[in-house]
């Protein structure tokens, strides 16, 4: 099994700043708004953020590799 993990490519950033807003625990912003990973082995408690931001990365520099947690159902 393979932890998750987080990547933030720099040379595809476009400071958007996406990632920061949605994730600052995981993510911050260097003076030239480019994407700084904070936290490259998200705890699970933090992957729901993880996913979002990259998810919402507009030119795609945020990644989220690795064996993610299945999501459960819900059940009343």
């Amino acid at each position: 099994m393979n932890a998750p993990r987080l990547r933030a490519d720099r040379a595809r950033c476009t400071g958007a700043g996406q990632c920061a807003r949605t994730a600052p625990t995981l993510f911050d912003q260097d003076d030239d708004g480019l994407a700084v990973l904070l936290i490259p082995n998200p705890p699970v408690e933090a992957l729901s953020q993880a996913r979002l931001a990259a998810d919402l990365c507009p030119s795609g520099a945020i990644a989220l590799h690795g064996d993610l947690p299945r999501a459960r159902p819900i059940t009343e």
